[in-house]
């Protein structure tokens, strides 16, 4: 079959189109075949390489998908051939605790289809039967292909972490990305007052029409200090970051007294000074988010349905052209989910 591997780490060249033998699903496991596959920037972590991960090689990449179940193992009973699926990508044990919550994302082994196992670049995969959730009817293979992730992570820090209500006013950082346009929408859908940045006017705009009441632009403004006007100088009551070290002293200062950070990414580096005074005395929350629980995936799920959400798809690139597809998404030229189609 057909995938997109890596044979070693580095640059957008290492990563190659190449038949590999297909895989074959273990008993508590299903065989997918995908259709459409969602880029997201745990990739370029993946394929540049992490301290202390480790690969087999060559390592297929990807995380999101869209397909349709092939055949599953002997002691899969609740999906089977020919059901439409998205992939949830978490991995975890299954037996302690957290995995009994359902909070897997928690469990002491997580990991993520594509970085701990085999990803979904790829004609087909195969992944535990806990993995495939049913496909929302009203998504596209293209829509479908990039939801889980983007989205799940972002239904964690709004709903589940930061616990957004009606009324309250929140600000996410770089609205190109994947989780930071699911945000604006499940913000948004919240009832939430949101205000968003970039350093693109175009995405800025694109994101007005997406809903956003207020749009700042961070080479040209103050986030802090404009956000604040807005706010009629008390601050925001939530924070979604998925930047980093760039973002963190804004975060700190844009937030009122008892509000809310919610962390979920480091593209700009994962070292930050942090003011502690700001921290205790003005009794903020600084919280970290990863993925999401079987029952957020079921909660968004529910939401994304009942609110007619539709992932914005930025742009579909055949399977052939992943490099091309990758270097605009680590260009930072998106906005939305830039997806492969693997598959008819």
């Amino acid at each position: 079959m057909r995938a997109a591997v890596i044979r070693e780490h580095g640059g957008v060249d290492v990563l190659r189109v190449e038949e590999v033998p297909e895989p074959k699903p273990a008993a508590d496991e299903v065989l997918v075949k995908v259709l459409c596959a969602g880029l997201n920037h745990l990739d370029i972590w993946v394929r540049k390489g992490r301290p202390g991960a480790k690969f087999q090689m060559p390592h297929v990449m990807g995380s999101d998908a869209v397909g349709v179940v092939e055949a599953v193992g002997a002691e899969v009973t609740h999906v089977k051939a020919g059901d439409e699926v998205v992939i949830y990508p978490g991995l975890s044990c299954g037996h302690c605790g957290a995995c009994a919550r359902g909070e897997r994302s928690l469990c002491a082994s997580f990991g993520i289809v594509g970085f701990q196992r085999p990803g979904t670049f790829a004609e087909k995969v195969a992944v535990p039967a806990y993995c495939v959730y049913p496909r929302p009817v009203h998504l596209s293979p293209e829509e479908a292909g990039g939801f889980v992730l983007a989205y799940l992570t972002a239904w964690r820090m709004l709903m589940t972490r930061a616990e957004v209500r009606p009324g309250d006013c929140v600000l996410i950082h770089g609205i190109g990305g994947g989780v930071a346009i699911c945000a604006l929408q499940l913000a948004k859908q919240a009832g939430a007052e949101v205000i968003v940045t970039s350093s693109s006017d175009e995405k800025l705009s694109r994101a007005r029409e997406l809903g956003a009441d207020h749009t700042i632009n961070y080479r040209k403004e103050d986030v802090a200090g404009h956000a604040r006007e807005i706010t009629g100088s008390s601050g925001v009551d939530v924070v979604i970051d998925a930047v980093g070290a760039a973002t963190w002293p804004i975060d700190l200062s844009v937030v009122h007294k008892g509000g809310k950070v919610v962390l979920c990414g480091i593209t700009t580096g994962a070292i930050a000074e942090t003011n502690l005074q700001a921290v205790y005395w003005n009794q903020l929350t600084l919280m970290g988010s990863t993925l999401g629980s079987m029952d957020d995936l079921r909660r968004m799920v529910k939401a994304v349905e009942v609110g007619n959400l539709r992932p914005v798809v930025d742009e579909v690139f055949p399977l052939k052209k992943v490099q091309e597809a990758t270097q605009k998404m680590e260009d930072a030229r998106q906005l939305g989910k830039i997806v492969l189609k693997v598959s008819d």
